[in-house]
């Protein structure tokens, strides 16, 4: 697995999995590890685990690898992180000082809170991504390794828009070698990626792989593609609880939400133009999942207001504080407020080794290109041209459940039921 960006998430990813390895600690939170799937009939009682219905990858088969423009090894960087407890990393300690990381393509441009020393030179952003496809092809000679899949975990980058250079593989290219600023440092890991066929996942709210050149890389190299944007805190209990006003037909006049977070994201989010790339992806779930074109009397004057508070006390430990004001019956107000003190990491890391999982059993089924079926996991799900992305949680679930049915011939449940009734 190779993580871009050696982190809070990746750290606490890596450490998490030595830990379970050895038996430490449980998988909760992740669907490859303790997640079931019901299969045929509610009458047979066929409800096995996922990791027993499709050949997923074992823990034991990982391998971690990646870039970051800090130096420390992954010990001393989850150490720096501060999300797991001293003690537990302790009795990981051994495997996590052997992983240190390769010097990152950074350039400060596109996440200006961030320096770090540890980054790679060359004479144009070409030779930076051939830089990265040598990484890529040493890692995985030295290690024997069968398969490769590669996750950005890196910070967010300043909001970006499609630009000429991201239309075809031959433009993109030509921008790599121009050194155009419309390719930051994540497309550059992308185009990477992608070029020698690894699947690629896109874990920040950066306009990345979700590009038409990239997108028709992938194509031919066979690459799958998801993303983008880990839903972990405040967007995972939107994509919950919207769901349910919409279905009850409960209005909503408004959304009030803001975060407090201390750590490193917290800090590049403090930059108003990173904010922005995750404002607007935090912002779009709502509009896709109350669809105020066909409800205007419930939702078309919805007042959405996204707010990010940087607060280094907190640590990696954030806050998320929803207000939302409803209108019910005869139209009558109500309020639902939520607070949830969560761990952004703690709840990213399993998503994390459920995408790496999913994405290498997409590669190995032929699923090549955008796999909407992982929208789960994502604040803005990649989708095709010309379809909005499904943002409901549920929904999300059921697509990614009927496609491992799918993949093993298994009937698709459509929780139709009549055939236990007629």
């Amino acid at each position: 697995m190779l993580l871009v960006g050696l982190g809070a998430v990746s750290t606490t990813t890596i450490a998490g999995v030595f830990a379970i390895r050895k038996g430490f600690a449980k998988p909760i939170g992740s669907l490859t590890q303790m997640g079931t799937i019901r299969l045929g009939k509610r009458t047979e009682g066929r409800s096995p685990k996922i990791s027993d219905v499709v050949p997923l990858s074992g823990l034991d088969d990982l391998v971690f690898g990646g870039w970051d423009i800090f130096e420390d090894d992954c010990y001393a960087a989850a150490r720096t992180a501060g999300v797991i407890e001293p003690a537990l990393l302790e009795q990981v300690r051994p495997e996590l000082e052997q992983i240190r990381p390769w010097p990152a393509v950074f350039d400060q441009r596109y996440v200006k809170r961030l320096d770090g020393p540890n980054v790679k030179k060359g004479k144009n952003k070409k030779d930076l991504a051939e830089q990265v496809v040598a990484d890529i092809r040493k890692f995985k000679a030295d290690n024997a390794l069968d398969r490769l899949v590669m996750v950005w975990c890196g910070s967010t980058e300043i909001f970006a828009t499609e630009s000429p250079a991201h239309q075809t593989i031959e433009s993109f290219e030509r921008a790599l070698e121009e050194n155009d600023p419309a390719i930051p440092s994540s497309m550059v890991y992308a185009y990477a990626a992608i070029r020698e066929g690894i699947p690629y996942a896109n874990a920040a709210p950066n306009l990345t792989a979700d590009i038409p050149a990239l997108v028709d890389l992938a194509a031919k190299t066979g690459a799958p593609l998801a993303g983008k944007d880990l839903k972990t805190g405040q967007t995972l209990i939107k994509t919950i609880i919207a769901p349910g006003l919409k279905a009850r037909l409960i209005g909503i006049e408004g959304w009030y939400s803001t975060n407090i977070l201390g750590n490193r994201d917290g800090e590049v989010l403090d930059d108003p133009e990173s904010f922005k790339t995750k404002e607007e992806s935090k912002k779009s779930v709502l509009d896709y999942i109350l669809q105020p074109q066909l409800y205007p009397d419930l939702y078309q004057d919805l007042c959405h207001v996204v707010r990010i508070n940087y607060y280094p006390p907190r640590g990696d430990n954030k806050e998320g504080w929803d207000n939302i004001d409803l209108v019910g019956w005869l139209g009558y107000k109500m309020q639902l407020k939520i607070n949830f003190l969560c761990r952004d990491s703690i709840l990213a890391a399993p998503i994390v080794l459920d995408v790496a999982l999913f994405m290498d059993l997409a590669k190995r089924a032929g699923m090549h290109g955008i796999q909407e079926w992982l929208s789960f996991y994502f604040k803005s799900p990649v989708h095709a041209p010309g379809l909005y992305p499904e943002h409901d949680l549920f929904i999300q679930l059921m697509k990614l459940k009927n496609t491992l049915r799918y993949m093993k011939g298994e009937e698709l449940i459509t929780h139709l039921g009549r055939e236990y009734y007629d």
